[in-house]
């Protein structure tokens, strides 16, 4: 039994079409921001605001730096937008996120806004076409300011972000928020597929004229079709071979010779089938392959299928009309939209993508079992360590006990565990929620403050650093690893990247050492010095740094005990952790 379209997002029909209506009105007045109105609900005394934003069809609105237009988020205003494992920063087009910003400013102090928020009243950003990606990136901000929880609703909007961007959505449960209605052939949902072109350029003075209320019938553009989708068809080709698990180093020398576009799908999207029916994909994979090849020419003639991609763009008013009208269920199958043999089997490779994903977290079950034994043989080390009044830190760079050994074993066991996790995540081959599961967290970080030290005992009991450099200054040789987990809890905390660096405070020690011997007591070499010791005050505050440091004969307490006095800034407060 299918389900009405206001079903399958938790909103009414009657206000799905509304809110179409104001986000169509709104493109087509430019002169205003956005329009906002506040939709009540029959039979319920209960009501929605909705702001919907304007549109462009300027090309320099859509394409700014050729091919693609694409700049990196401003992490400021969207800290989230990023990969917890060195991937950088979410990427996004250059010119939607420009306009977002001279939007900004007006939104934050609309009236209307703000009182919903006041009175807690569902808020839904909208936005047709070019309108879409403003209420997008607008919908993300209030999400990252955690001052409401808007819905987002899109009719033909094109690709905002990269596969960063919307993994980071799905990381943070946020992507359900996000529906966007997307017509079988319409053009633009697809444009950005694509790299910026003639053709691009006329698709959009052909909209432009069109919107244009003095100009009623403008001569549409002929002969891009192919072109356009042509080149979008590469990014699913090149998508569908790595979900086909195709590790083939001549992709890569492929890609290095095709311009491929960096955006990718994310949100949940509604496939109007233009008979009334819906068709409802979030999987992100999924979705790229179904916006090409359902616009595939198939047995239609390039001609009728390059004026249907240019007319359905107008269409959202009307089909949504169909389907919100008369509250019969609307949803319809994959086979509604005519999809060929190979397409079908490029949506079975996104599915089973998604089950190897899931499989992968069962296997990491296994994984996390095996962690707690040999992290349950380490603090079994450590507490041995400390009745020997020696620090766990001393005694693995000594190795002068039997148990060393093992401790050393278990070490090695670990990283290769957590190596491969990371190697997991690297190929996002782990549900996107992967870094935010406290349970993991938790664990990662008992690992990295429990074997790091270890790591570091050993990279300077054989004098690596001669080799390598420092162990973390400078970009140094510090397992990836490491930094992965360290960054799940800076980001859990909402703190800076590199703050919850209390793992490494055996690395900074050592260098120090190292650095003194050299250099003496240069200025930087102060600085340095007296951030040791706030660090080893604070961390032994919140206890995410073990007292075992403060142990007499640790590599801490004596070097500490050589510094001049000059140089102990905090002298009389670590005096009295060490028991002096």
């Amino acid at each position: 039994m299918g389900e009405t379209v206001g079903n399958l997002i938790g909103l009414n029909d009657e206000v799905i079409h509304s809110v179409a209506t104001l986000a169509v009105e709104a493109h087509n007045s430019p002169s205003k921001q956005f329009l906002v109105k506040k939709i009540k609900i029959r039979h319920d005394l209960s009501s929605v605001v909705v702001l919907a934003f304007s549109g462009s069809m300027l090309p320099e609105d859509w394409f700014g730096q050729p091919p693609f237009g694409e700049t990196e988020i401003d992490t400021g205003k969207f800290p989230s937008l990023t990969s917890l494992n060195d991937g950088g920063d979410a990427v996004v087009n250059g010119s939607f996120l420009r306009r977002f910003n001279d939007v900004l400013d007006k939104l934050s102090h609309a009236k209307e806004l703000k009182a919903a928020i006041e009175k807690k009243k569902q808020v839904v950003f909208a936005g047709y076409s070019s309108g879409g990606p403003i209420a997008i990136l607008a919908t993300l901000y209030f999400l990252e300011n955690q001052t409401l929880s808007p819905r987002c609703l899109t009719f033909g909007s094109p690709l905002v972000g990269d596969r960063i961007f919307g993994h980071a959505l799905r990381r943070e449960g946020w992507s359900d928020y996000f529906t966007h209605f997307v017509m079988k052939y319409d053009i633009i949902p697809r444009i950005m597929l694509s790299p910026s072109s003639t053709e691009h350029k006329q698709i959009l003075n052909y909209f432009k004229s069109k919107f244009d209320k003095k100009n009623i019938n403008p001569a549409p553009p002929s002969g891009f079709y192919l072109t356009v989708m042509g080149k979008a068809s590469s990014v699913a080709s090149y998508e569908a071979c790595h979900l086909m698990g195709c590790r083939n180093p001549s992709l890569d020398i492929i890609k290095s010779f095709i311009e491929l576009s960096p955006y990718r799908p994310s949100g949940t999207y509604i496939f109007c089938t233009g008979n009334g029916n819906l068709v409802v994909v979030k999987n992100p994979n999924a979705v790229l392959q179904i916006l090409i090849h359902c616009a595939e020419l198939g047995e239609s003639n390039t001609a009728e299928v390059e004026k249907r991609s240019l007319d359905e763009h107008s269409a959202y008013l009307s089909e949504l009309k169909k389907i919100c009208s008369d509250g019969s269920p609307a949803t319809a199958t994959l086979n509604d939209l005519g999809l060929s043999p190979q397409a079908m089997r490029c949506l079975q490779a996104a599915e089973e993508f998604e089950n190897r994903r899931l499989r992968n977290l069962e296997n990491i079950g296994k994984y996390m079992k095996k962690i707690e034994v040999e992290l349950k043989e380490l603090r079994k080390y450590k507490e041995n360590a400390q009745i020997r009044r020696v620090g766990y830190y001393d005694s693995f760079k000594l190795q002068n006990e039997n148990d060393d050994f093992r401790a050393n074993v278990s070490r090695l066991e670990l990283a290769g565990i957590w190596d491969e996790i990371k190697e997991m995540l690297k190929e996002f081959e782990l549900p996107d929620d992967f870094e935010k599961k406290r349970e993991i967290i938790d664990l990662g970080t008992e690992y990295r403050r429990l074997v790091e030290p270890l790591d570091i005992a050993n990279f300077y009991r054989h004098s690596k650093d001669k080799e390598t450099g420092a162990y973390v200054i400078g970009g140094g040789p510090r397992p990836k690893r490491y930094r992965f987990i360290q960054r799940w809890l800076e980001h859990r905390e909402k703190k800076p990247f590199g703050s919850r660096s209390e793992s490494l405070f055996w690395a900074d020690v050592e260098q120090l050492g190292i650095d003194i011997k050299k250099k003496g007591y240069l200025q930087e070499i102060k600085e340095r010095i007296q951030q040791v010791e706030r660090n080893l005050i604070a961390w032994i505050g919140d206890r995410s740094l073990d007292d075992d440091v403060l142990l007499e004969n640790s590599t801490f307490v004596k070097w500490w005990r050589d510094l001049p006095p000059q140089h102990k800034p905090e002298s009389d407060r670590i005096k009295k952790l060490i028991g002096e």
